[in-house]
């Protein structure tokens, strides 16, 4: 039976969620809403898996590298990729990134398990690098291990979990370029889609979809994005804790608050609730448990 909505991206295996992220999952689970658990570096990826292997169905986990992580540095809370302009008890001000080298073998063992549905969230983020680093230096990293993660989806035939944040046009030409050699097997999602529609377009002709959070509740900025996008492209997502969409700003956001995303989606397109919330589910089930 499939579920109500689909929450692609989302964070239960952070801190944030610590003392209760099995209350959480239940809470989840019992409004038919699904979720995968997104990693970030080995130790979140690992504990994704972790929860998804305690729940027969509707959690899942997607295991990889963040860029935020490749070099030690302090991300502002309302600084994350259009983050909450509110903090609580659950989303300190800021957060110190810890180095890791990415580790293919490490993330190979993590694989084994069912639950791992896609490889990221990897990918590109020119906004946070700090000044006081070798940027061209930093990117090059970025790049080198953004491929090492697309390199690993096309050994497992799994979708990726693309971040991208002002690197949009860098990030289509990567894809692109193992296009030809990978074929169907190099798909994915443009999780937190930040870029414009002609990119979004590029996106599709790759086979990736483009997912939408709660921001697009409290801003119009993505409104002709959404408009001129098939429905049959687009997947919804929270990015919780993160990014709480309207009415529950202020809170720590949760996976069932995905509906919100797919109320404004509905609105956007001139659609039902219904047919956003069955369609999204859909392409969510196709690109990451159909593999």
């Amino acid at each position: 039976m499939n579920p109500k909505l689909f929450d692609i991206h989302s964070h239960i295996n952070f801190n944030a969620f610590r003392k209760d992220g099995d209350h959480v999952i239940k809470k989840t689970l019992e409004k038919n809403v699904w979720t995968i658990l997104v990693g970030s570096q080995y130790d979140t990826s690992k504990r994704a898996v972790e929860y998804a292997e305690k729940y027969k169905e509707g959690i899942y986990a997607a295991i990889g590298l963040h860029p935020f992580h490749l070099i030690e540095q302090e991300i502002k809370a309302n600084d994350l990729e259009i983050e909450v302009k509110t903090t609580t008890d659950v989303s300190p001000m800021f957060f110190k990134t810890r180095t890791e080298k990415f580790d293919e073998q490490k993330y190979l063992e993590l694989a084994k398990s069912k639950k791992v549905v896609a490889i990221g969230e990897c990918g590109l983020d020119y906004y946070h690098i700090p000044k006081n680093f070798n940027i061209d230096e930093v990117k090059k990293l970025q790049i080198k291990t953004f491929e090492q993660q697309i390199e690993l989806s096309l050994k497992l035939n799994k979708p990726l979990m693309v971040h991208c944040r002002e690197a949009h046009n860098e990030t289509i030409e990567i894809l692109k370029k193992y296009k030809p050699r990978a074929g169907n097997k190099l798909r994915g999602d443009i999780h937190f889609f930040t870029g414009n529609y002609e990119q979004a377009k590029k996106y599709f002709d790759l086979d990736f979809s483009v997912s939408f959070t709660g921001v697009i509740t409290f801003t119009n900025d993505y409104d002709e994005i959404i408009k001129k996008s098939p429905l049959e492209r687009i997947m919804i997502e929270t990015d919780a804790p993160y990014v709480t969409p309207v009415p529950y700003r202020g809170k720590r956001n949760e996976p069932i608050y995905v509906k919100e995303v797919c109320r404004r989606i509905a609105e956007i397109k001139n659609l039902s609730f219904e047919e956003v919330a069955e369609t999204t589910t859909k392409n969510a089930i196709k690109m990451f448990l159909k593999n």
